[in-house]
C-alpha cells in the first residue's frame, strides 16, 4: 500500500479568490479534506464530487473534534494510503494550530507540506480599508489571541507593552473579551480616543465593519450584534478606513446597479 501524505492548507480568511493555485490544486487532488469551521461554503465548493470531508470544526465549548482526535485523523488517513488535505481557515500558522498538527505528524513519520493562506488579519483588514501599517502612522503589527487555552490568562500579556500608539493591534479571538481588552489597553497608556475597528466574516459578502475609538468600540459592537469570526483592529491606522473602503464601495455599487436594471430593462 501507498503511503500517504498530509498537505496542512490555508483556505484564507473567506473569499474563494484569495486561494493560491496551489490550494486549489490539493483540492483538486486529495482523496479526502479534513475542514475547519471557518472554512467558507463557496470554497468547500470547489471540491469535486466524490472526494471525502471530514468536519472537523471547533466552536466555543462544542468541538466536532477535539485537537488530539484531529491529530489521530490526520495520520490515520495518511497511513490508509490517502492523499490528505487538511483545510484550515487564514494561514495554518497563524493562530491555526496547524504547527501543532505538523509536529504530530513529523512524530509519526507522516509526509507532509504546508501551504500559507492569506491570514485573517491581512484578509479582513485590506477589505475593511485598513492597512496594517503605514508610513507615519504605524511601524510595525502584533497578533494577539483574545481567547486563551485553559489555564492562560490576558493578564498574561505585557500590556504596557503592547499600549503603543505607533504599533496596530490585531486581536484574533476577541469578540468576547473586547470590554476587559479595551479597558486593559487604556489603562495601560493607549489613548481612549485611539482609532478602532470590528469586522465580521472578512472578505465575504456578508462582510460587516463597525468603526469607532478603543473605548467606544466594546457598546458599538454590541449594538450591531456582531458574531464570531470577527476580528478587532486596533491603532491610529483605522483612521483611513473610510477613505480606503474600496470593498464597501463596490458592494454599493453592485447592489445600486442591480437595483438600477429592471428600470433600465423597461426604458
Amino acid at each position: 500500500m501507498r503511503k500517504g501524505s498530509v498537505a496542512l492548507v490555508g483556505a484564507g480568511p473567506g473569499d474563494p479568490e484569495l486561494l493560491t493555485m496551489k490550494a486549489v490544486r490539493l483540492l483538486q487532488e486529495a482523496d479526502v479534506v479534513v475542514f475547519d469551521r471557518l472554512v467558507s461554503a463557496e470554497i468547500l465548493d470547489l471540491i469535486p464530487a466524490g472526494t471525502g470531508r471530514i468536519y472537523a470544526g471547533k466552536a466555543m465549548a462544542h468541538h466536532a473534534l477535539v485537537q488530539d482526535e484531529i491529530n489521530d485523523l490526520l495520520v490515520s488517513l495518511a497511513c490508509a494510503g490517502r492523499k490528505v488535505v487538511r483545510l484550515k481557515g487564514g494561514d495554518p500558522f497563524v493562530f491555526g494550530r496547524g504547527s501543532e498538527e505538523a509536529e504530530f505528524l513529523a512524530e509519526h513519520n507522516i509526509p507532509f507540506e504546508v501551504v500559507p493562506g492569506i491570514s485573517s488579519a491581512s484578509g479582513c483588514a485590506t477589505y475593511s480599508g485598513i492597512p496594517l501599517t503605514h508610513r507615519g502612522l504605524s511601524q510595525g503589527v502584533r497578533f494577539l489571541a483574545g481567547h486563551l487555552r485553559d489555564g492562560q490568562s490576558l493578564d498574561d500579556y505585557d500590556w504596557r507593552g503592547l499600549a503603543d500608539p505607533g504599533t496596530t493591534l490585531v486581536i484574533y479571538m476577541g469578540l468576547t473579551a473586547l470590554p476587559t481588552i479595551a479597558e486593559t489597553l487604556i489603562g495601560a497608556g493607549l489613548p481612549a480616543d485611539t482609532p478602532a475597528a470590528a469586522v465580521e466574516n472578512g472578505t465575504t459578502p456578508r462582510q460587516r465593519r463597525v468603526l469607532g475609538t478603543l473605548a467606544t468600540l466594546p457598546d458599538l459592537v454590541a449594538a450591531a450584534h456582531l458574531k464570531a469570526p470577527t476580528l478587532i483592529v486596533v491603532g491610529k491606522v483605522v483612521a483611513l478606513a473610510e477613505t480606503l473602503d474600496w470593498f464597501g464601495r463596490s458592494h454599493d455599487e453592485t447592489m445600486k446597479c442591480a437595483a438600477e436594471e429592471p428600470a433600465r430593462a423597461e426604458g
